[in-house]
């Protein structure tokens, strides 16, 4: 059973560097696409141009940070996710981003919808409830969770106390 978790750990590190070269190719696309609209001109293109640049910086992000979190909760601390508490900090470490990102994501739509296209108005405002609702659902999640951890203390403490693999 060793060796398959051993694989599992090597394929979980695996997966953290594609997602970080991920972000890495998306930051340097984003930088170029602000650079090439910045210098082509400052007026209403350049400012598209520039804000589905940070559309990718949400998205770049969003693989950075889960990168970190596959690296940091599946090789570095080899945690089983199983007990309340770590699901519900390996879920709020994704969420956070997930949620930060379809709201940048939403907002880029909205300002190219009013200045492109206004029939796509109703596209960028279903990101933007749907995020809502991922937002509200993830409270809710939150919230349901934490009774959960009442139950069984002892599962917060062991979780923290794996903390401090990260520092060394």
């Amino acid at each position: 059973m060793k060796l398959v978790t051993n694989v599992f750990r090597v394929i979980h590190g695996l997966m953290a560097v594609f997602f970080a070269l991920a972000a890495l190719m998306l930051i340097a696309i984003a930088v170029r696409m602000g650079w090439l609209g910045f210098v082509g001109g400052l007026d209403g293109a350049a400012a598209l141009t520039i804000i589905e640049a940070v559309g990718l910086l949400a998205a770049a992000v969003v693989a950075l940070q889960i990168a970190e979190t596959i690296a940091e909760e599946e090789v570095v601390r080899d945690a089983d996710i199983s007990a309340p508490t770590r699901v519900r900090r390996f879920l709020s470490r994704f969420f956070v981003v997930v949620i930060v990102a379809l709201a940048i994501e939403g907002l880029v739509a909205t300002f190219k919808a009013l200045h492109e296209d206004p029939s796509q108005l109703p596209y960028a405002a279903s990101i933007l409830m749907a995020t809502a609702v991922l937002l509200a659902a993830w409270g809710l999640f939150v919230h349901l969770n934490r009774s959960a951890e009442e139950l069984e203390p002892e599962a917060m403490e062991e979780a923290k106390g794996e903390d401090h693999k990260l520092k060394d």
